[in-house]
């Protein structure tokens, strides 16, 4: 059975939130990526009942998925842990079923993120293009105009008509972006240090364009106090990575208070419980290295020092035990973070 979660003093109104990146989240026999072996019965069955302890540990109120190939294999996660959601949604990742147990569909390309709630879901999109202004030309590529793996927008309800706007995000990843034909074949030395170079510039400029197009979009939803924002997800880089800062727009507070009223902060720098160790956080493992690619950021209204916070940031969690584990496609290669809002009773 699942633990319960603490329960929170009762002048305040928690909301559990947490970013799962679930590593290639497919359908058993599903071919997602052309150099990726398909999930066995098997496997499938094992990387499921792995997801449901994990989503009944985290035993969150709003969970946001990513690398979600199957809405179908989400739904599958979410029964094996036990839990009742009211919504469980991978918009992109849809499947049909076009004869007796035979499901189709689902995303093509590149994954797709999930939402799974107790909240009430007022709204929820998936977004893909680029405003106009935020198109960027990559080098050998041509224009961006789009995200790679398009950003989830929800506007959610709770039990006591608390509002929240949630944005998820999966940002292109640092993997050089080579160059290859319209059969997938390289078009390129991928041995010589010079095309390894400019394939990750392309990465970066395709990241940091991504990061530019998400900060009108944050922009638009956070201006005006009262409007509380969460945004979070893997945005694989840094919290004090350009690209982060970029999104998120923290480091202008410093010139002009009023930019708090549009910045992002992040949850591990507003908990209110002192007892927790912020140094020891990290989602990713990368080369022996350890990184903080998962991440929750807020707006000021749960800034407890701002006089217009409507709650705080009471907590945060970083479970990455697995990653100690060694390399298992039916695990996740990322720690999961899980954070406790809450809103102050009226």
């Amino acid at each position: 059975m699942p633990v319960a979660s603490p329960v929170p003093p009762t002048n305040w109104h928690p909301l559990w939130l947490a970013a799962a990146n679930l590593l290639n989240l497919a359908l058993p026999g599903r071919s997602y990526y052309p150099n990726q072996d398909a999930y066995s019965d098997n496997e499938y069955r094992r990387k499921i009942a792995w997801l449901g302890l994990q989503f009944a540990r985290l035993n969150a109120d709003v969970l946001l998925c990513s690398e979600v190939w199957d809405e179908a294999a989400l739904r599958d996660a979410v029964g094996a842990s036990g839990l009742r959601y009211a919504a469980v949604s991978a918009p992109g990742a849809e499947n049909h079923e076009p004869a007796p147990g035979k499901l189709r569909g689902g995303a093509q390309g590149t994954p797709r993120l999930g939402l799974v709630t107790r909240w009430d879901v007022k709204r929820l999109q998936s977004l893909v293009d680029f405003d106009p202004a935020d198109q960027v030309a990559v080098p050998e590529l041509g224009l961006q105009t789009r995200f790679e793996r398009p950003v989830l927008l929800a506007e959610l309800e709770g039990p006591q008509g608390q509002g929240l706007t949630v944005l998820g995000v999966h940002l292109k990843s640092k993997r050089p972006k080579f160059l290859v034909d319209a059969q997938g074949q390289p078009l390129e030395d991928r041995d010589d240090p010079s095309i390894l170079a400019r394939a990750t510039l392309r990465s970066l400029v395709m990241r940091g364009a991504e990061a530019a197009a998400l900060r009108r979009l944050v922009f638009k939803l956070a201006q005006g106090r009262g409007n509380p924002l969460v945004l979070l997800g893997d945005f694989n880089d840094s919290p004090h990575a350009v690209s982060t800062q970029i999104i998120t727009a923290t480091q202008s507070v410093a010139f002009d208070r009023e930019a708090r009223d549009t910045a992002l902060f992040h949850a591990l720098d507003l908990q209110t419980e002192p007892a927790l160790k912020r140094d020891l956080a990290y989602s990713h493992v990368h080369q022996g290295w350890p990184e903080l690619l998962d991440q929750v950021w807020v707006s000021e209204e749960f800034d407890a020092r701002s006089r217009f916070s409507l709650g705080d940031v009471r907590r945060v969690e970083v479970f990455n035990d697995h990653l100690q584990e060694g390399r298992d496609g039916t695990r996740s290669d990322h720690g999961f973070v899980r954070v406790l809002l809450r809103y102050r009773a009226v």
